[in-house]
């Protein structure tokens, strides 16, 4: 079995390579008005093949805007054209060398100040919700959940998901689906985070920040590895 460094060293590899992706994303300007999201996100399956030889990612390609960035995870809104004054966002988990990443980052195209506020806020909830995490060590799931909901509220903001991150690891990694609920950060999950898999490996997690203003009609996401890479 890997040791545990060494499986650490590998994710935080995988994400910086995600990061990579998505830097190259803005500079190219693939996120623009008058694209659809499929051909987006098309675009970015073909990007991460270029830059990496990456052809396959463990869940499934999201690029949503305007109206569609308030729809959870689980959710299929319509194809959409992205707008001149539109919020985007995109959420990828592609793998890399038979480790998964799992990165999302939020795009304004236009100069709406709610929209960029809401932008910003995104990576200090993460933040804060890191912060959280790194002071209790007996945290739990539904614990840490609550807190990422109460920050987003205090920051004025909606929450829009029923979770707030999942595990993450080598691919694949041990299936979660909605019967596991201790392979999530949400309600209902009273086990400690910190702890081992079944295999003996030390769990490590995605935090994702889904923030929405569903009076204005839009929202935002962020996510990245929450117990590695941090302060």
């Amino acid at each position: 079995m890997m040791d545990e460094s060494a499986r650490a060293t590998r994710l935080l590899d995988a994400q910086a390579k995600a990061a990579d992706l998505f830097a190259e994303v803005e500079r190219r300007g693939l996120i623009a008005p008058g694209r659809g999201e499929r051909m987006v996100s098309d675009s970015i399956r073909d990007l991460a093949n270029e830059m990496f030889g990456t052809t396959r990612h463990w869940h499934k390609r999201i690029v949503r805007s305007g109206p569609n960035t308030l729809q959870p995870y689980r959710e299929n809104p319509p194809d959409r054209v992205i707008d001149e004054d539109d919020i985007a966002f995109a959420d990828f988990g592609p793998i890399f060398e038979e480790w998964e990443a799992d990165f999302g980052r939020t795009f304004v195209l236009g100069d709406d100040p709610v929209k960029h506020r809401l932008r910003d806020d995104l990576p200090v909830i993460f933040a804060a919700g890191r912060h959280h995490f790194e002071a209790d060590p007996d945290i739990t799931g539904e614990q840490l959940f609550a807190e990422v909901v109460r920050l987003t509220t205090e920051a004025g903001w909606g929450f829009g998901g029923t979770i707030a991150g999942h595990l993450v690891g080598e691919f694949p990694h041990e299936k979660i689906d909605g019967a596991d609920i201790e392979s999530y950060i949400a309600p209902g999950n009273d086990t400690p985070m910190r702890r081992t898999d079944r295999a003996g490996r030390r769990c490590h997690w995605i935090l994702e920040i889904h923030l929405v203003d569903r009076e204005r009609g839009f929202g935002g996401f962020h996510e990245e590895l929450l117990d590695l890479g941090g302060s």
